[in-house]
């Protein structure tokens, strides 16, 4: 008992565009659909063996509270099987299934009769509920009364007052006080030691790593990731350093455009300097990802050759890479006033350590630009290189390296 089977669960909600729409579809069933489907789940499949603690992890709005509603059988999935073994004690919203008029001690007992508990068993374990939430006086007063935080200790104290067979707690508890939040996980990890199935939600990585064995990332109602706690956080926390970083990043660039250096005669001018990720503009990338560096000209003169250059430098300003379209046999030639060109730096894979670079363009005549210089623009752009999934390393490059052991 305690096993946990998710099996290919979708969940899709209607979006009707008027209430109209609604009425109509409501009156004939049988006539065209009058909705979208908005899928906030879908093909999503796991075990949870039992005795096993799966943390659950993911931005907010990716499906989690949605799956665990599922398997505790508050909502319905749209699509695919979950299958239950054991008796559930589930901590999903804060204070759900109490009544705000009624008392605490009223409160515990309608509460733990919708968990399955007799009243006799509810009786006999009240004096260690009401220990455990230490609520006081307040234990006979209306919940309407009760903070947000005296209503989770009151809510977690009766989910938890018999060890359950499978214990699904959402991210309730983080509304209580650090006192409670060390003594919830105390009792947590003792239920996972004597052999409660655990699914667990949270945004806080030290507790996914405490109390989990296994972790699962859900993105866009999809699961991207399962393993364990620290691969699986790791991939998590680099999507969000990205992400932030990107914005960031984008923020200082848009305020110091101004004020970088740029020199040349404008025989050729960069219009645009961008760096791209499949596809897509950014500012943040992975270790080793692949990207590309694209340079967009105007062309202001007859020019008989343009070589184009990139230079990669760190947040020290030290020259990290460089090269240009003369040494990679690239050069354009022949160029005539009002044509525009396009050239992108790929980089297969982007080896740059964890940190921040600066990009530097130049538009040329032969291998280097102190001659000709049509156009310098000094810092066009500035990235930041975060962690991927690989080994940990420091410095500004990333090179690939195997350790091996060899009798000396």
């Amino acid at each position: 008992m305690g096993q946990i089977v998710v099996n290919n669960i979708g969940k899709a909600y209607k979006r009707y565009p008027s209430r109209w729409a609604r009425l109509l579809e409501w009156l004939d069933p049988a006539d065209r659909p009058r909705h979208q489907a908005h899928w906030v789940l879908r093909g999503v499949s796991f075990k949870v063996a039992p005795g096993e603690a799966v943390g659950i992890i993911g931005n907010n709005g990716v499906g989690k509270s949605t799956l665990l509603k599922i398997i505790t059988g508050t909502t319905q999935p749209t699509e695919g099987v979950v299958t239950v073994g054991g008796r559930v004690a589930a901590l999903l919203e804060l204070g759900m299934g109490f009544h705000p008029d009624f008392t605490g001690r009223q409160n515990v007992f309608m509460a733990g009769q919708l968990l399955g508990h007799s009243v006799a068993t509810l009786e006999q374990s009240f004096p260690d509920i009401e220990a455990f939430a230490e609520i006081g006086d307040y234990i006979d007063q209306p919940v309407r009364t009760y903070s947000s935080g005296m209503q989770v200790r009151l809510a977690f104290s009766v989910a938890t007052a018999i060890r359950p067979e499978i214990l699904i707690v959402d991210e309730a508890l983080s509304v209580g006080d650090a006192y409670f939040q060390h003594k919830s996980f105390a009792r947590i990890r003792q239920f996972r030691d004597q052999g409660t199935t655990l699914l667990f939600v949270s945004h806080s990585a030290g507790a996914v790593k405490t109390l989990c064995n296994r972790a699962i990332l859900l993105d866009q109602g999809v699961m991207v990731r399962d393993g364990s706690p620290d691969d699986v956080l790791d991939y998590y926390n680099a999507i969000i350093a990205k992400q932030e970083a990107d914005q960031q990043i984008r923020e200082v660039e848009s305020e110091t455009k101004n004020s970088i250096i740029r020199s040349g005669n404008q025989a050729a001018v960069i219009e645009s300097v961008d760096m791209v990720l499949g596809g897509q503009s950014t500012r943040a990338v992975q270790v080793g990802e692949a990207v590309g560096f694209q340079v967009d000209i105007g062309i202001h003169k007859n020019l008989d050759e343009l070589t184009v250059g990139i230079l990669i430098r760190d947040r020290l300003g030290n020259d990290v890479f460089g090269t240009n379209t003369w040494h990679l046999d690239c050069s354009r030639k022949n160029l005539r006033p009002s044509e525009r060109w396009r050239l992108v730096f790929e980089f297969p894979e982007l080896n740059l350590g964890v940190g921040n670079y600066s990009a530097t363009f130049a538009l040329h005549s032969g291998d280097a630009h102190v001659s000709n210089n049509y156009d310098w623009w000094n810092q066009a752009l500035v990235f930041q290189v975060v962690p991927g999934n690989g080994f940990r390393a420091i410095g500004v490059s990333y090179l690939p390296v195997m350790g091996q052991w060899v009798t000396a």
